[in-house]
C-alpha cells in the first residue's frame, strides 16, 4: 500500500474525472488508432501500429498510477485539524524577514500543487519548512539560494 495523501474535495473530484476520461475517451481513441494501423497491412513492419501499441501501454500505465493514487486518497476533514499550526490545506501568510515581502500559500498534496495559484506541496522544501509552525514563529527554509527565514503572520482554513 502506498502513502496516504489528503486532498480537497475539489482536488479529488478532478483526479476522478481525469481517470474516468482516460478510461473512456482515452482507451477509445487508442483502440481506433490501433485499428487504423492494423488496416494498413503487415504488422511486423508497421511503425504506426507499434506507436499506437506504445501509446496504449503508456495510457494503461497512467491509468494504473492514477488508480493507485485514488486508492490512497482521503478527503481531509477540517474539523479534525489543529488550526493553531501550519498543516495540510491551510493557507499561511508569511513574511520574508530580509526584505519584508509577504505572500500567502495554501499547502496541498503533490498532485494539487500549482505555484501560479499559490498552492505548494507539503513535500517541497517550503512545505516541509512551514509545517507545524505557529503564528509568530520563524520558519527556516533551505533553498538553492541559501537559507531563507520567514515569519508566520497568519494561518487560516
Amino acid at each position: 500500500m502506498g502513502n496516504i495523501q489528503y486532498y480537497t474535495e475539489e482536488g479529488l473530484k478532478k483526479l476522478k474525472d481525469e481517470l474516468q476520461q482516460l478510461k473512456t475517451k482515452g482507451r477509445s481513441d487508442i483502440a481506433k488508432q490501433i485499428a487504423e494501423a492494423r488496416d494498413k497491412g503487415d504488422l511486423s513492419e508497421n511503425a504506426e501500429y507499434d506507436a499506437a501499441k506504445d501509446a496504449q501501454g503508456h495510457l494503461e500505465l497512467k491509468i494504473a498510477k492514477l488508480e493507485n493514487v485514488l486508492g490512497n486518497a482521503r478527503v481531509l476533514d477540517n474539523s479534525k485539524v489543529d488550526t493553531s499550526k501550519v498543516s495540510i490545506l491551510c493557507t499561511v501568510k508569511i513574511k520574508n524577514t530580509k526584505n519584508g515581502m509577504t505572500v500567502s500559500y495554501t499547502l496541498v498534496s503533490e498532485e494539487e500543487a500549482d505555484l501560479k495559484a499559490n498552492k505548494i506541496s507539503l513535500a517541497s522544501p517550503f512545505g516541509k519548512g512551514l509545517l507545524g509552525k505557529k503564528v509568530g514563529e520563524i520558519a527556516e527554509i533551505q533553498a538553492p539560494a541559501g537559507k531563507l527565514e520567514f515569519e508566520i503572520l497568519d494561518i487560516s482554513y
